[in-house]
Protein backbone atom coordinates (compact mmCIF):
# COMPACT_ATOMS: atom_id res chain seq x y z
CA UNK A 1 0.00 0.00 0.00
CA UNK A 2 1.25 3.46 -0.92
CA UNK A 3 2.53 5.43 2.04
CA UNK A 4 3.84 8.69 0.60
CA UNK A 5 2.68 11.71 -1.36
CA UNK A 6 4.77 13.97 -3.58
CA UNK A 7 4.20 17.69 -4.08
CA UNK A 8 5.94 19.67 -6.82
CA UNK A 9 5.73 23.46 -7.07
CA UNK A 10 6.94 24.95 -10.36
CA UNK A 11 7.57 28.66 -9.81
CA UNK A 12 9.09 31.33 -12.01
CA UNK A 13 12.52 31.10 -10.37
CA UNK A 14 12.76 27.63 -8.83
CA UNK A 15 11.01 24.27 -8.88
CA UNK A 16 10.52 22.67 -5.49
CA UNK A 17 9.61 19.12 -4.48
CA UNK A 18 8.54 17.62 -1.14
CA UNK A 19 7.92 14.04 -0.05
CA UNK A 20 5.42 13.54 2.80
CA UNK A 21 4.50 10.48 4.90
CA UNK A 22 1.41 11.85 6.66
CA UNK A 23 3.36 13.24 9.62
CA UNK A 24 6.59 14.77 8.43
CA UNK A 25 8.45 15.90 5.35
CA UNK A 26 10.93 13.17 4.47
CA UNK A 27 12.87 14.73 1.62
CA UNK A 28 12.92 17.94 -0.38
CA UNK A 29 14.58 19.24 -3.52
CA UNK A 30 15.02 22.66 -5.18
CA UNK A 31 16.31 23.31 -8.70
CA UNK A 32 16.35 26.49 -10.84
CA UNK A 33 13.40 26.69 -13.22
CA UNK A 34 15.44 28.07 -16.11
CA UNK A 35 14.08 27.88 -19.65
CA UNK A 36 12.82 24.27 -19.34
CA UNK A 37 10.32 24.08 -16.47
CA UNK A 38 8.86 20.75 -17.64
CA UNK A 39 12.33 19.20 -17.65
CA UNK A 40 13.05 20.54 -14.17
CA UNK A 41 9.77 19.11 -12.85
CA UNK A 42 10.63 15.73 -14.36
CA UNK A 43 14.06 15.96 -12.73
CA UNK A 44 12.44 16.33 -9.31
CA UNK A 45 9.90 13.61 -10.09
CA UNK A 46 12.67 11.17 -11.09
CA UNK A 47 14.63 11.95 -7.93
CA UNK A 48 11.80 11.76 -5.38
CA UNK A 49 9.40 9.24 -6.89
CA UNK A 50 9.35 5.62 -5.73
CA UNK A 51 6.82 2.79 -5.60
CA UNK A 52 5.80 4.03 -2.16
CA UNK A 53 4.43 7.28 -3.65
CA UNK A 54 0.69 6.94 -4.11
CA UNK A 55 -0.32 10.45 -5.09
CA UNK A 56 1.32 13.38 -6.86
CA UNK A 57 0.06 16.99 -6.76
CA UNK A 58 1.58 19.78 -8.83
CA UNK A 59 1.13 23.50 -8.30
CA UNK A 60 2.56 26.82 -9.45
CA UNK A 61 2.90 28.31 -12.92
CA UNK A 62 3.99 25.00 -14.44
CA UNK A 63 1.52 22.72 -12.72
CA UNK A 64 0.16 21.42 -16.05
CA UNK A 65 3.59 20.27 -17.27
CA UNK A 66 4.00 16.94 -15.46
CA UNK A 67 1.91 14.15 -17.07
CA UNK A 68 2.45 11.86 -14.08
CA UNK A 69 0.57 14.19 -11.70
CA UNK A 70 -2.68 12.90 -10.21
CA UNK A 71 -4.01 16.38 -9.56
CA UNK A 72 -3.15 20.02 -10.28
CA UNK A 73 -3.98 22.46 -7.46
CA UNK A 74 -3.70 26.25 -7.45
CA UNK A 75 -0.69 27.77 -5.73
CA UNK A 76 -2.91 29.82 -3.40
CA UNK A 77 -4.46 26.66 -1.95
CA UNK A 78 -1.12 24.86 -1.69
CA UNK A 79 0.69 27.79 -0.09
CA UNK A 80 -2.12 28.13 2.46
CA UNK A 81 -1.91 24.47 3.44
CA UNK A 82 1.88 24.61 3.54
CA UNK A 83 1.84 27.70 5.77
CA UNK A 84 -0.59 26.03 8.16
CA UNK A 85 1.58 22.90 8.25
CA UNK A 86 4.83 24.80 8.88
CA UNK A 87 3.55 27.71 10.94
CA UNK A 88 0.84 26.23 13.12
CA UNK A 89 -1.96 28.57 14.15
CA UNK A 90 -1.38 31.42 11.72
CA UNK A 91 -4.14 33.74 10.55
CA UNK A 92 -2.63 34.50 7.20
CA UNK A 93 0.21 34.15 4.77
CA UNK A 94 2.43 36.58 2.90
CA UNK A 95 4.46 35.08 0.07
CA UNK A 96 7.04 37.05 -1.91
CA UNK A 97 7.93 35.04 -4.97
CA UNK A 98 10.17 35.53 -7.95
CA UNK A 99 7.68 37.51 -9.99
CA UNK A 100 4.59 37.95 -7.83
CA UNK A 101 3.47 38.42 -4.25
CA UNK A 102 0.49 36.89 -2.48
CA UNK A 103 -1.47 37.57 0.68
CA UNK A 104 -3.82 34.84 1.89
CA UNK A 105 -6.35 34.86 4.73
CA UNK A 106 -6.70 31.46 6.45
CA UNK A 107 -9.37 29.88 8.59
CA UNK A 108 -8.58 27.76 11.66
CA UNK A 109 -7.85 24.67 9.55
CA UNK A 110 -5.54 26.16 6.97
CA UNK A 111 -8.20 26.69 4.32
CA UNK A 112 -8.30 29.80 2.13
CA UNK A 113 -10.88 32.39 3.15
CA UNK A 114 -9.71 35.17 0.86
CA UNK A 115 -6.59 36.19 -1.04
CA UNK A 116 -4.96 38.98 -2.99
CA UNK A 117 -2.29 38.60 -5.64
CA UNK A 118 0.07 41.07 -7.28
CA UNK A 119 1.48 39.66 -10.52
CA UNK A 120 1.44 42.83 -12.65
CA UNK A 121 4.56 44.57 -11.34
CA UNK A 122 8.08 43.35 -10.51
CA UNK A 123 8.38 45.81 -7.61
CA UNK A 124 8.22 44.03 -4.28
CA UNK A 125 9.25 40.63 -5.71
CA UNK A 126 12.38 38.53 -5.92
CA UNK A 127 13.15 40.05 -9.33
CA UNK A 128 13.39 43.47 -7.70
CA UNK A 129 15.85 42.11 -5.13
CA UNK A 130 17.93 40.48 -7.87
CA UNK A 131 18.19 43.87 -9.59
CA UNK A 132 19.32 45.51 -6.34
CA UNK A 133 21.95 42.83 -5.61
CA UNK A 134 23.32 43.07 -9.13
CA UNK A 135 23.83 46.83 -8.88
CA UNK A 136 25.23 46.65 -5.34
CA UNK A 137 27.48 43.73 -6.32
CA UNK A 138 26.35 41.65 -3.36
CA UNK A 139 25.01 38.16 -2.84
CA UNK A 140 21.62 37.63 -1.21
CA UNK A 141 23.35 35.87 1.66
CA UNK A 142 25.00 39.18 2.55
CA UNK A 143 21.66 40.87 3.23
CA UNK A 144 21.53 39.85 6.89
CA UNK A 145 25.10 41.03 7.48
CA UNK A 146 24.51 44.64 6.45
CA UNK A 147 24.30 47.22 9.20
CA UNK A 148 22.37 50.38 8.52
CA UNK A 149 24.12 53.56 9.61
CA UNK A 150 21.75 55.94 7.91
CA UNK A 151 18.11 55.35 7.02
CA UNK A 152 17.67 55.71 3.27
CA UNK A 153 14.27 55.92 1.62
CA UNK A 154 13.80 54.47 -1.85
CA UNK A 155 11.17 56.64 -3.51
CA UNK A 156 10.85 54.70 -6.78
CA UNK A 157 9.26 51.26 -6.71
CA UNK A 158 9.25 50.92 -10.48
CA UNK A 159 12.16 48.60 -11.25
CA UNK A 160 13.58 50.84 -13.99
CA UNK A 161 13.43 54.07 -11.97
CA UNK A 162 14.63 52.37 -8.78
CA UNK A 163 17.71 51.12 -10.63
CA UNK A 164 18.57 54.68 -11.63
CA UNK A 165 17.93 55.90 -8.08
CA UNK A 166 20.25 53.28 -6.58
CA UNK A 167 23.01 54.10 -9.08
CA UNK A 168 22.68 57.80 -8.20
CA UNK A 169 22.92 57.01 -4.47
CA UNK A 170 26.11 55.03 -5.02
CA UNK A 171 27.56 57.87 -7.08
CA UNK A 172 26.82 60.23 -4.18
CA UNK A 173 28.74 58.03 -1.75
CA UNK A 174 25.91 56.17 0.00
CA UNK A 175 26.85 52.92 1.76
CA UNK A 176 25.77 49.65 0.14
CA UNK A 177 24.23 48.42 3.38
CA UNK A 178 22.19 51.60 3.82
CA UNK A 179 20.84 51.28 0.28
CA UNK A 180 20.11 47.55 0.58
CA UNK A 181 18.18 47.91 3.82
CA UNK A 182 16.36 50.93 2.41
CA UNK A 183 15.21 48.80 -0.52
CA UNK A 184 14.17 45.97 1.80
CA UNK A 185 12.16 48.37 3.95
CA UNK A 186 10.44 49.77 0.85
CA UNK A 187 9.55 46.27 -0.39
CA UNK A 188 8.18 45.26 3.01
CA UNK A 189 6.18 48.47 3.37
CA UNK A 190 4.67 48.01 -0.09
CA UNK A 191 3.86 44.37 0.69
CA UNK A 192 2.28 45.30 4.02
CA UNK A 193 -0.02 47.90 2.41
CA UNK A 194 -1.12 45.21 -0.04
CA UNK A 195 -1.54 42.47 2.61
CA UNK A 196 -3.32 44.71 5.14
CA UNK A 197 -6.39 44.77 2.91
CA UNK A 198 -7.14 41.34 4.37
CA UNK A 199 -8.25 41.11 8.04
CA UNK A 200 -5.37 39.03 9.41
CA UNK A 201 -5.80 39.22 13.17
CA UNK A 202 -3.05 36.95 14.44
CA UNK A 203 0.36 35.63 13.46
CA UNK A 204 1.29 35.89 9.81
CA UNK A 205 3.43 33.28 8.07
CA UNK A 206 6.08 34.62 5.69
CA UNK A 207 7.00 32.27 2.83
CA UNK A 208 9.07 32.40 -0.34
CA UNK A 209 12.80 32.64 -0.93
CA UNK A 210 13.12 36.01 0.80
CA UNK A 211 11.70 34.58 4.03
CA UNK A 212 15.13 33.04 4.65
CA UNK A 213 16.47 36.47 5.60
CA UNK A 214 15.88 38.02 9.01
CA UNK A 215 16.33 41.47 7.47
CA UNK A 216 13.12 40.86 5.48
CA UNK A 217 11.17 39.08 8.24
CA UNK A 218 11.82 41.77 10.85
CA UNK A 219 10.98 44.67 8.53
CA UNK A 220 7.82 42.94 7.30
CA UNK A 221 6.78 42.43 10.93
CA UNK A 222 7.42 46.12 11.58
CA UNK A 223 5.43 47.19 8.52
CA UNK A 224 2.48 44.86 9.24
CA UNK A 225 2.53 45.60 13.00
CA UNK A 226 1.78 41.91 13.58
CA UNK A 227 3.91 38.92 14.62
CA UNK A 228 5.51 37.44 11.51
CA UNK A 229 6.85 33.88 11.68
CA UNK A 230 8.77 31.82 9.20
CA UNK A 231 10.41 28.40 8.97
CA UNK A 232 13.67 26.95 7.58
CA UNK A 233 11.54 25.30 4.86
CA UNK A 234 9.51 28.41 4.05
CA UNK A 235 10.77 28.47 0.46
CA UNK A 236 9.20 25.01 0.03
CA UNK A 237 5.80 26.12 1.33
CA UNK A 238 3.92 25.48 -1.93
CA UNK A 239 5.45 22.06 -2.54
CA UNK A 240 4.85 21.02 1.08
CA UNK A 241 1.24 22.15 0.87
CA UNK A 242 0.82 20.20 -2.38
CA UNK A 243 2.24 17.08 -0.71
CA UNK A 244 -0.08 17.44 2.31
CA UNK A 245 -3.09 17.90 0.03
CA UNK A 246 -1.99 14.90 -2.03
CA UNK A 247 -1.77 12.73 1.08
CA UNK A 248 -5.34 13.67 2.02
CA UNK A 249 -6.58 12.75 -1.47
CA UNK A 250 -4.71 9.44 -1.32
CA UNK A 251 -6.23 8.44 2.01
CA UNK A 252 -9.74 9.36 0.87
CA UNK A 253 -9.31 7.21 -2.25
CA UNK A 254 -8.15 4.26 -0.13
CA UNK A 255 -11.34 4.42 1.96
CA UNK A 256 -13.61 4.08 -1.08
Amino acid sequence: MAKLSLGIDCGSTTVKGALYDGEKILETMIVPTGARPAQRMKEIYDKLYSEEVGYIVTTGYGRELLPEANKKVTEITCHARGAYFLGGGVSGLVDIGGQDSKAVLLDGKGNVQDFLMNDKCAAGTGRFVEMMCRILECDRDELDSFEQKEQIEITSMCTVFAESEIISMLANGAERGDIALGVIRSICRRTAIFASKLPMNGKVFFSGGLARYESFRSRLEEALDKPVVTHPQSQLCGAIGAAVIGYDFMKRAEKK
